[in-house]
């Protein structure tokens, strides 16, 4: 057995590094159907809104289209 040079002040520690284990963890068990159900309609809703938010937001955002047109309409308007 290999001796560290500083001191560790637990056993474990220094051993912790050599250390296998012989036990496999259980199985995960199997989704049911319902599940996966409920975890697909819930990502297709995150989806949904990620989509819908771009959609409504996009135009909000859009600083060139609002202003301008408005002014043109408004300017065309008052030529007449």
């Amino acid at each position: 057995m290999s001796r560290r040079r500083e001191p560790v002040p637990f056993a474990f520690v220094a051993e912790a590094d050599r250390f296998r284990s012989n036990v496999t963890p259980p199985a995960r068990p199997r989704a049911t159907p319902s599940q996966i159900a409920g975890r697909t309609l819930i990502g297709l809703t995150i989806v949904a809104g990620f989509i819908g938010s771009l959609m409504f937001g996009m135009p909000a955002l859009d600083s060139q289209s609002h202003p301008t047109s408005r002014t043109q309409q408004s300017e065309a308007s008052d030529g007449r």
